[in-house]
């Protein structure tokens, strides 16, 4: 049975350079580059080393810990480099791609007459597996623990974030095909949460149950809907899927093809004619920036959202998971006496000095400023005031810092993922970087719980 979902705690951050309804073709990439930091937890082993040709589909490199769970190659092409960092991590595979794209077949696959263990082994095979993340820890999912049921949040309420009821748009037919071998993998339902107000392709669709949410942001986190539609509880795992990741899978069960394609929003107010991009994951993040234009050189290309995304520079490429790519300018300048007088161009939940909340459409401009140096937690309260979860989110942080299991545990650690901190973060008068610290409370529960 359907459940709408209404937030009230939140906010909303209006920015100038939305993106506009239109789709236009990306400049091909000549090199794709595959991260495996974007795979958090994975600890990668080569399988395609520098030089070796692949086909788009074909794996780069495995886990270490799950021998077949693949990572494959987004492009048809020759790997031209394998970048490592310090004491030889490896930060990225790049594949110089081929002008006529071939791809690895992986045959034609009838989702409702599929098992779960064929679900599961074709998934792994062709290296769609990774789309699929479990909570708790916020991390590739365990293909041997079955979910009690499966998310998919339709619905983004991110600053800039891609329209989903936009970009899925004629996809029914690879959208139903996903859902239908993903609900071989649970005896639980597959939730999808839509906008109340949206006109989402997931309505036609069977086999799901659709949710309509609304509410300022973080209303379209995949967290606030596990906690209002089924919550989670300690020994109780669910799994989500990125809506845009769904039209992957799905198109691989019909056409038997890897097709990392997608189409990515270009926002941000440091775009001349922010828009819609079709490309490929792990493409040239230069294909798309400079082919609508900036109005300033001093800019932040994040590949993602502004809140959550990553700092990958106009040189940079497009996050695996990410469908949005944002350029604000870049907030390198001193405000002289900036905190003492009234700020009307700025947002923010209080109502010292700064008026946003006189204007509640107005759409800002803002930069990468942080408007403050680190320090030490300060007690304000204003935390609560953006985070609909039922947790105690300072209580929580301060749990993770020192270190405190049975503290994290107690307090809902299970529940959320670093994203759910993210508007924590941006109003923090400390300036405390709340997602890292979130993250690595995770991973230190992963590992001594895990």
């Amino acid at each position: 049975m359907s459940k709408d979902i209404r937030i009230r705690k939140g906010l909303d951050i209006n920015l100038v350079g939305e993106a506009e309804k239109v789709t236009v073709k990306a400049t091909k990439s000549n090199v794709y580059a595959i991260k495996p930091d974007d795979f958090h937890g994975i600890v990668p082993k080569v399988i395609s080393r520098v030089g070796a040709q692949v086909k788009a589909g074909e794996p780069l490199f495995h886990s270490k810990s799950n021998e077949k769970m693949y990572f494959p190659s987004p492009v048809s092409g020759e790997v031209v480099e394998i970048v490592r960092g310090a004491k030889r991590k490896i930060l990225a595979f790049k594949i110089l791609a081929d002008k006529e794209q071939e791809y690895a077949d992986f045959g034609i696959k009838d989702p409702a007459a599929l098992s779960r263990e064929e679900v599961t082994t074709h998934l792994l095979a062709s290296g769609c597996w990774p789309f699929i993340k479990q909570r708790p820890y916020d991390v590739i999912a365990n293909p041997e623990v079955a979910p009690k049921a499966i998310f998919v949040s339709a619905y983004s309420t991110a600053p800039l974030a891609a329209d989903f009821d936009y970009t899925l748009a004629g996809k029914e037919k690879e959208l139903q095909a996903a859902l239908t071998a993903l609900g071989k993998l649970t005896d639980g339902a597959i939730h999808v949460s839509v906008g109340a107000k949206g006109n989402s392709v997931f309505s036609s669709l069977s086999g799901i149950t659709v949710h309509g949410v609304s509410g300022p942001h973080p209303a379209g986190n995949v967290s606030v809907q596990i906690a209002n539609i089924n919550p989670l509880n300690k020994g109780e795992v669910v799994w989500t899927v990125n809506p845009h990741d769904l039209v992957i899978i799905g198109e691989l069960l019909l056409t038997g093809k890897f097709n990392a394609e997608r189409i990515v929003a270009l926002a941000g107010s440091s775009v001349k004619t922010p828009k819609y991009y079709k490309t490929i994951a792990g493409a040239e993040v230069s294909t798309i920036v400079y082919d609508s234009g900036v109005k300033d050189e001093n800019i932040r290309v994040i590949s993602g959202d502004v809140l959550t995304g990553e700092n990958v520079k106009p040189d940079g490429y497009l996050g695996y998971y990410d469908a949005t790519i944002s350029v604000i300018p870049e907030g390198n300048d001193y405000e002289l006496f900036g905190w003492n007088k009234p700020i009307f161009n700025k947002i923010s939940p209080s109502r010292a000095f700064t008026f946003s909340w006189l204007f509640p459409k107005k759409k800002y401009e803002l930069n990468t400023n942080t408007n403050g140096e680190h320090r030490a937690f300060v007690v304000t309260g204003s935390y609560e005031s953006v985070f609909p979860l039922d947790i105690y989110p300072l209580q929580i942080l301060k749990a993770c810092l020192v270190k405190d299991l049975d503290a994290m545990e107690q307090l809902g650690m299970y529940e959320v993922a670093p994203e759910d901190f993210a508007l924590t973060e941006f109003i923090c008068v400390s300036k405390q970087p709340h997602q890292k610290i979130i993250r690595e409370g995770l991973d230190l529960m992963l590992k001594e719980i895990g």
